[in-house]
């Protein structure tokens, strides 16, 4: 199952299913679980962990150290969940001692190609990342995000669950759950209405949803105004609470 062409080094644990393509490099300290498959020209560096049922293809850099100016070379980790697709000339760095030490790639992602995710990133299950979609430091992302073509986060940036990012987007600020963004720089377009749908969100989740973001978005109230106002006019289904729990929690703000 191994191409003798690759280069496994006698310290990685690898599952006897897992399948290695020609002239991959496979570095000690590395795991990978069963069922994988690992493309040719792959390279996977020290302390990293790939579960079960993951595909990585060819040219794809997982695990280098950091692009981080303050990294020691300290040992750190990159995770990365089951079932996750990475395709072609993904990069997936590891965290560092200074943000928590470990990068999670979340179960059920699929990474196209070119896409980056710097150190200590984290992201939720189900996650979609686009060609060429950038993550700087320290981001995080919530379940079932999906991340369009050529978009760029700043690092610290939080996305909430289910939210949406238009290609070409300049994400500075917090994204709520829910929603959808676009533009240079990120403005909000309304709900992720019909992503919501594909989810299974019931109609009276939606209309919940959607009387909350009118009153924190659209009728200029302070955040703190509209939070109260929510709490106080919009029944406080998981989801309300939850989009109210991610805007009084932001450090970078919220887009509007």
């Amino acid at each position: 199952m191994i191409h003798p062409t690759a280069i496994v080094d006698s310290g990685a644990e690898i599952d006897e299913s897992v399948r290695v393509g020609p002239y991959s490099i496979i570095r000690e300290n590395v795991s990978i679980g069963a069922g994988c498959v690992i493309g040719p020209h792959v390279t996977i560096d020290p302390y990293v962990e790939v579960a079960p049922g993951c595909q990585i293809f060819q040219y794809a850099s997982i695990g280098a150290v950091p692009q981080a100016v303050k990294f020691q070379g300290e040992k750190t980790y990159l995770k990365i969940g089951r079932n996750t697709i990475v395709r072609e000339f993904v990069t997936l760095n590891r965290g560092t001692a200074f943000g928590g030490g470990v990068t999670e790639v979340g179960e059920d992602n699929f990474l196209m190609a070119y896409t980056h995710v710097a150190h200590d990133c984290k992201t939720g299950k189900g996650v979609i990342l686009a060609n060429n979609a950038t993550l700087a430091g320290h981001i995080t992302l919530g379940d079932y995000v999906t991340v369009g073509g050529l978009v760029a986060i700043h690092q610290f940036v939080r996305i909430g669950d289910y939210g949406y990012i238009g290609g070409k987007a300049a994400v500075v600020k917090d994204i709520p759950p829910y929603v959808i963004a676009a533009g240079d720089r990120a403005t909000l377009h309304g709900l992720n209405k019909v992503g919501l749908q594909r989810h299974g969100f019931s109609q009276s989740s939606l209309a919940s949803l959607k009387k909350a973001y009118r009153i924190i978005f659209r009728i200029g109230l302070t955040v703190n105004e509209a939070v109260e106002r929510v709490l106080a006019e919009v029944e406080n289904t998981p989801e309300v609470l939850n989009l109210v729990d991610f805007i009084k929690s932001t450090q970078r703000g919220i887009t509007r």
